[in-house]
């Protein structure tokens, strides 16, 4: 089939190069010409781990193209997926949808026949209403069906997700949309993967209900981590005792510094926006929103306390800066709140991150980027682990004590254990863990 990918952002790139290499004919469309002639030349706009082999081996075989025009690309197509951005509107948290509507008339106005618009991008309930909307004003005489598919991708491992999903929900009840979206994903049949049809509505809240939910268990196990803390209990063996339960689940009970990324944020917030606004005020989810935002920066008083309050003309040295391994995503990191915490307190920091450094520069400043952790360990007071990268998870800790001023270590991921730790000399400091001196 013939597939039109508007935006070439995390979800619509990856998303287009899988299609791709399913067999379908993708053309990735982007106004950023910047980006487009970066991607003929096979340079990727993000970091995610087989992207750029995937994307340079379906370029070759003539599948996958990039451009910068939409009108040919819409016109050729089956199906049009929207896949731009949908940040968090400045001032009162909604979906920001200018970009998903600027599509929708382009696209209007491009499609020839019968044309599946797919909307990919996370979008609050309604939104395929507005754009059938808008499409049909745009122009009237469209044969075309508006259909949600909200994706479940997960950061640093995307390409897996998409080629191996839980599941794969599409929201229409137009038979013909149906089988043009069956025929899209009939490759995974050999999967067994799941294709849950719902009415349209359905689809769109389904993805925010998802994210929403793991927002909850994060956030659920980070609180039972400060009891805890306080009580002299391990949150780690908590989470693998109620985690053995099928009705929980192990998955998102790993207690940390709060959740980040690109999409939990924003997506919680427009969340409760849509229950303020229908009159269904969802308070679980505001709590979970509350207590992750005092979260990330309590995180600041943590390494304060493991050096005994004396943080002012310290260096604190930052292990990762990125929301997560295995991507080079800084948006609403923790690293970022930790950080500006701990430079109020008077501390000079020095960060180390396998791919997120230059990312950061534009969230961050008056921080020293080094070249890998020992350089950033350099007479540092403590040492903080911030993003759990495997380049972390085996650190010489004799070297690490040659070079620190102080044989500190704040492990903000659990990575390590504290006796293991404590017989190399170190002050240990971990999340939902008693601590070691």
């Amino acid at each position: 089939m013939r597939v039109a990918m508007i935006g070439t952002g995390y979800v619509g790139l990856v998303s287009g190069a899988c299609f791709a290499d399913f067999g379908h004919e993708v053309t990735c469309v982007d106004k950023d010409k910047s980006k487009i002639d970066a991607l003929e030349r096979g340079v990727m706009p993000i970091f995610e781990p087989g992207l750029d082999a995937l994307v340079a081996s379906n370029v070759r075989a003539g599948r996958l193209k990039f451009t910068t025009e939409l009108k040919p690309a819409v016109a050729e197509a089956d199906a049009v997926f929207i896949a731009v951005g949908t940040p968090s509107r400045r001032g009162d948290g909604h979906a920001d949808l200018s970009y998903v509507y600027d599509a929708a008339r382009e696209i209007g106005a491009a499609v020839k026949g019968f044309t599946v618009i797919v909307t990919k991008s996370t979008v609050p309930v309604g939104t395929g209403d507005e754009v059938e909307r808008i499409v049909a004003e745009t122009r009237p005489d469209c044969e075309c069906a508006v259909v949600s598919n909200p994706e479940f991708l997960r950061e640093g491992a995307a390409i897996q997700d998409f080629k191996h999903p839980d599941r794969i929900v599409v929201g229409t009840d137009k038979p013909r949309a149906r089988e043009v979206m069956t025929e899209l994903y009939r490759p995974l049949y050999l999967n067994r993967s799941p294709i849950l049809f719902t009415d349209r509505r359905t689809a769109e809240l389904i993805k925010y209900a998802a994210n929403a939910f793991l927002a909850t268990k994060i956030t659920f196990i980070n609180e039972i981590a400060d009891l805890a803390e306080k009580v002299g209990a391990d949150v780690q063996e908590i989470a693998r005792g109620i985690g053995l339960d099928n009705r929980i689940g192990s998955k998102f009970l790993h207690a940390g510094p709060g959740y980040g990324g690109s999409c939990f944020p924003k997506d919680t917030l427009a969340l409760l926006k849509t229950g303020q606004d229908h009159e269904a005020p969802l308070r679980i989810v505001e709590a979970v929103v509350s207590v992750n935002d005092m979260r990330k920066r309590a995180m600041a008083r943590k390494v304060s306390n493991a050096l005994h309050g004396e943080v002012r003309g310290k260096t604190v040295a930052l292990l990762g800066l990125t929301f997560k391994p295995n991507t080079d995503d800084m948006r609403e990191a923790p690293s970022i709140p930790i950080i500006t915490a701990l430079q109020d307190m008077g501390a000079k920091v020095r960060a180390y991150d396998p791919e997120g450094m230059e990312q950061a520069k534009a969230y961050v400043s008056g921080v020293t980027f080094c070249k890998d952790a020992y350089d950033c360990a350099q007479g540092a007071s403590a040492l903080v682990i911030v993003t759990e990268w495997e380049q972390f998870r085996a650190l010489d800790f004799a070297r690490l004590k040659s070079t620190m001023e102080r044989p500190v270590l704040v492990d903000l991921r659990n990575v390590y254990q504290a006796d293991e730790v404590a017989r190399h000399g170190f002050a240990y400091e971990s999340v939902g863990r008693p601590r070691q001196n």
